[in-house]
C-alpha cells in the first residue's frame, strides 16, 4: 500500500492515473477507442510531441524557452520534402540527414545569440520564429509539396513496421529513453538542473553555464530536423504552416508534466506523460464529437491548470518548509 500512495504523490503517477482514467472513460462510451488500432495511433501521433518535450524540458529548466521549435519543424521538413522532390533518387539517410543538418544550424544559431551574447531566450525564439517561417515561403515559393511529387521510401519509412510498432514510435521512444538516461544519470544532466536551479552558484562553482546552454539549444535545433522529416513523411505533404503553434503544445507537454516555468524542476518522464495525456486528449475530441478547433483552446487551458497547480505546490511545500525552521 505504501508504493501506490507515494506513486500518486508525484506528477507522473497522477498523470498516469488521470490518463489512463480518461482513456477509459472514453472507450467506454465508444469502444473502437479501446482497441489496438487506436492506442498504435495514438503513440504514432504523440511521438513527434514526445520527442520535442524532451528537447523544452531541457530548455525551459535552465529557464528558458525555445518557441522556435515548431518553425525548425516547418523549415527542416520544407527542405527535405523539397530534395525528395526535385532529386527522386537521393538516398533517404541523406535526406534525412539534409533535415537534421538544418535544424542543427537553426539550433546553433538560437545557440549563438543566446548563450553566447546573452539576449534572453523569449526574444531570440519571437524573432527566430519569424524568420524561419519567412524562410520556408521564401524556399518553397508558397508552393505545396503533395504526396504525388515525393518518392514512396520518403513517406513510408515513418509508418513503416518493427515488431509490430511503427518506426515513428520506435524512434520517439528511443530519443525519450535516451533522454531521461541523460538528465538523469549524466553530469551534463545534473548541471543543467543546477544551471535552473540557481545560475550564480553554478557559475560560482565552476559550471560552463554558456557552454551547456550553446549545446541545449544545439540539441533542440537538432532534434527539430530529425522532427521535420518525420512530419513531413507522416503526413505526406509539405506546406508554409507546417506545424503552426506546435511550440505551444511542447510546452505545455512539460508544465502539465510538472515542469517548473522558472526552472530547475521537473523530469523528462514528466513531460514525455503530458505530452502522452494531450496525444490522448486530442485523439479523443473528435471520438466525443468536439471540434478540432478547440484542440488549442483545450492545450491553452491545460497549461493554466497546471502552472496554476505547479505554483499551489510549490507554495504549499514552502509552507511545510517554513513550519519545519521555525
Amino acid at each position: 500500500m505504501v508504493l501506490p500512495k507515494n506513486l500518486l504523490k508525484s506528477r507522473e503517477g497522477q498523470l498516469v492515473l488521470i490518463t489512463i482514467v480518461f482513456y477509459v472513460a472514453v472507450g467506454i462510451a465508444s469502444p473502437s477507442f479501446l482497441s489496438f488500432e487506436s492506442m498504435d495511433s495514438i503513440i504514432t501521433d504523440t511521438a513527434i510531441l514526445m520527442i520535442m518535450a524532451c528537447a523544452q524540458m531541457m530548455v525551459i529548466l535552465t529557464r528558458g524557452i525555445d518557441l522556435t521549435v515548431a518553425a525548425n519543424i516547418a523549415l527542416s521538413g520544407m527542405v527535405s520534402a523539397l530534395i525528395a522532390m526535385h532529386l527522386p533518387g537521393t538516398p533517404l539517410i541523406l535526406v534525412m540527414s539534409a533535415a537534421v543538418l538544418t535544424g542543427l544550424v537553426l539550433g546553433m544559431f538560437n545557440a549563438v545569440l543566446i548563450a553566447l551574447l546573452g539576449i534572453p531566450s523569449i526574444v531570440v525564439s519571437l524573432g527566430a520564429m519569424a524568420i524561419y517561417r519567412g524562410m520556408v515561403f521564401v524556399l518553397s515559393g508558397g508552393q505545396w509539396v503533395n504526396s504525388q511529387e515525393m518518392p514512396a521510401s520518403f513517406t513510408s519509412f515513418p509508418l513503416a513496421r518493427v515488431f509490430g510498432i511503427s518506426n515513428l514510435a520506435v524512434i520517439g521512444l528511443i530519443i525519450c529513453v535516451l533522454a531521461v538516461l541523460m538528465m538523469r544519470y549524466t553530469r551534463f544532466g545534473r548541471e543543467l538542473y543546477a544551471i535552473g536551479g540557481n545560475p550564480d552558484a553554478t557559475s560560482y562553482v565552476g559550471i560552463n553555464i554558456k557552454k551547456r546552454l550553446f549545446a541545449v539549444y544545439t540539441i533542440t535545433g537538432l532534434l527539430g530536423g530529425l522532427c521535420g522529416y518525420l512530419w513531413v513523411a507522416r503526413y505526406a505533404i509539405a506546406y508554409t504552416e507546417i506545424a503552426l503553434n506546435f511550440e505551444l503544445l511542447t510546452v505545455a507537454s512539460c508544465v502539465i508534466g510538472g515542469v517548473g516555468i522558472a526552472g530547475g524542476t521537473g523530469t523528462v518522464l514528466g513531460a514525455v506523460l503530458g505530452a502522452l495525456f494531450l496525444g490522448v486528449l486530442q485523439n479523443a475530441l473528435p471520438v466525443m464529437g468536439i471540434s478540432p478547433f478547440w484542440q488549442m483552446a483545450v492545450s491553452g487551458t491545460a497549461i493554466l491548470v497546471a502552472v496554476i497547480v505547479n505554483s499551489r505546490g510549490k507554495r504549499q511545500k514552502g509552507l511545510q518548509i517554513l513550519r519545519v525552521s521555525q
